[in-house]
């Protein structure tokens, strides 16, 4: 049984958005050993009509292809299909990082990269993407005075409203209230979230701050997902009245 659980999905499909013809070869050639069917492309705007014509599994994506940027590939793309993006980024591209993240991207990788970390990435993100459905005994409605988590439609609301979260954000919020008050340190997080044991913990920060920027009332001075210095973040419930 070694090593079944790290074994892809069987015949997932990955397209890769990249203009270096040695990196989008070394890449492909590692996913392909991998047991993935990949096509690589090196446009943008290419890359985006073969993902909307017939979308695949998985898009790595480099930021800076020609004809349509990586950032707005990427915020096209996500607006019409949940397909689970990893950016490539050169080194020192912090804001642009930043900005692929909060456009929805699952995670980055920074050049020059291992072929070896990009494929544990695509393994770990294609493994979230394709969970198995939540157990019974997990199927419920998470509430906390006006905020809704209802697991089995994979809805929020706050105070009746609908809230639009995006997957990872609803995941993010129901793993911390379905421990209140326990402070998460950012890589458990990134653990039980993304499924990475290693990586930048600012995937999480910024996930953070979105989820801070839909459900509080004052996002700077946050109530319900707090900070807690030199450890994470922890879900605050509402004080039980008498």
């Amino acid at each position: 049984m070694a090593g079944v659980f790290d074994a892809p999905v069987v015949a997932a499909r990955v397209l890769i958005v990249e203009d270096d013809p040695t990196v989008a070869e070394v890449v492909a050639r590692y996913l392909q050993r991998e047991g993935y069917q990949v096509e690589a492309v090196a446009d943008g705007a290419l890359g985006l009509d073969r993902a909307l014509a017939d979308p695949p599994d998985l898009v790595v994506l480099d930021l800076m292809v020609p004809s349509l940027g990586g950032l707005e590939l990427c915020r096209r793309l996500r607006a019409v299909a949940p397909v689970p993006v990893i950016m490539l980024t050169a080194r020192g591209e912090e804001a642009d990082r930043i900005a692929g993240l909060e456009l929805g991207a699952d995670d980055y990788v920074v050049k020059p990269f291992s072929p070896r970390e990009l494929t544990a990435r695509v393994r770990a993100v294609l493994r979230r993407a394709t969970a198995p459905p939540v157990p019974a005994e997990e199927l419920a409605v998470l509430t906390d005075a006006g905020l809704e988590l209802d697991m089995v439609a994979h809805e929020a609301r706050l105070d009746g409203a609908p809230v639009a979260l995006t997957a990872k954000e609803f995941d993010l919020l129901a793993h911390l209230m379905r421990h209140p008050r326990r402070a998460f340190r950012r890589q458990e997080l990134l653990e039980a979230i993304w499924g990475f044991s290693y990586g930048d913990t600012s995937t999480v920060t910024v996930h953070v701050r979105r989820l801070r920027e839909k459900i509080e009332v004052h996002p700077s001075a946050p109530r319900l997902v707090c900070t807690v210095r030199g450890v994470g973040y922890r879900f605050e419930p509402s004080p039980v009245e008498a």
